[in-house]
């Protein structure tokens, strides 16, 4: 009983003391980035129904390498410098993110960086194109 409550203790002691998360990367430690713009995560069955609908523009933000390996059909490879002249006019239009998998981030910084722009309706996908792939769904290769 007395190691439950030791453990208990402890655990209040690290609850109360963690009022702020910092990050260091090596260096003096700073608070972590909190973003206010989030996208909308969407799960594969989403994706796969936004898909057939048609009306929605996809968006691949993986590697040349990974984009080489196969894409979701009619996904636009947006890992370029110009990225933002592939952008719809709309702003208001479906868009899609999505990257390797779960561990990829790249998709969610595309997705911050294009709702910065002012686009409203925009989704990020993080099972990536290996949960699509994997889950049998039809994908195309360069």
């Amino acid at each position: 009983m007395t190691k439950l409550i030791k453990q208990l203790f402890a655990s209040l002691v690290l609850l109360m003391t963690a009022n702020t998360c910092l990050a260091g990367a090596g260096g003096d430690l700073t608070p972590a980035v909190q973003h206010d713009l989030n996208p909308r995560y969407i799960s594969l069955l989403e994706g796969e129904a936004l898909h057939k609908q048609g009306d929605v523009y996809f968006f691949d933000v993986n590697t040349l390498e990974i984009w080489a390996e196969g894409f979701i059909p009619g996904a636009v490879f947006f890992n370029v410098k110009s990225w933002r002249e592939l952008l719809p006019k709309n702003k208001d239009a479906q868009m899609v993110f999505y990257c390797a998998n779960r561990l990829c981030t790249a998709s969610v910084v595309a997705a911050r960086e294009v709702m910065k722009l002012g686009y409203t309706n925009v989704l990020q996908m993080p099972d990536g194109i290996y949960g699509w792939r994997m889950s049998g769904r039809p994908h195309e290769v360069p």
